[in-house]
């Protein structure tokens, strides 16, 4: 690949993803710093792995598992021990049908409810529901099986409508 081509490539990579990453990381990470840091990071990898991508997966999937692993790279630094279980990053809302409820009030009750998924289910919920992925492309990401993230997503849901609805 010339310079040239490897500069607008990345280019078109940068225009079409960046926001996606950093939202993704930012769903691991609870610091705007540390996420900023975990995206730049993906970014610097594509570009000096660009070359050998060989398309044995798809390019999102690549950048997404590569993006993943610089927000558990960043969470290491922090806690040494950490699991992945332990880590409980911050997410966004969802929109819980109640009349009464504000959408801060629905945001909260949501983060509460995704706050006590263990990170795989809180991983693959965030990937299905926000980002609309199908389980195909989650497996690309994860490295899991197709089977192992639909019952993933399936406890996920189960676990925040019971949340939701205890305190409504």
């Amino acid at each position: 690949m010339h310079e040239n081509q490897k500069v607008v490539a990345f280019n078109e990579i940068m225009n079409r993803y960046s926001r996606k990453v950093y939202f993704h990381v930012r769903n691991m990470l609870p610091c705007h710093d540390d996420a900023d840091d975990a995206a730049q990071n993906t970014f610097v990898k594509v570009w000096e792995n660009l070359e050998k991508f060989r398309g044995s997966s798809k390019l999102f999937s690549w950048i997404y598992r590569i993006a993943t692993n610089e927000a558990l790279t960043i969470l290491r630094k922090q806690k040494p021990n950490v699991s992945l279980e332990d880590i409980l990053p911050e997410t966004i809302g969802i929109n819980h049908v109640n009349n009464s409820e504000t959408p801060e009030t629905m945001l909260h009750r949501l983060q509460e409810a995704m706050s006590s998924l263990p990170l795989k289910q809180k991983m693959v919920f965030y990937l299905k529901y926000f980002e609309e992925l199908t389980y195909e492309q989650i497996s690309e990401i994860t490295e899991t099986s197709e089977g192992a993230l639909k019952a993933s997503y399936h406890h996920a849901v189960k676990k925040i409508e019971q949340h939701l609805e205890r305190t409504l």
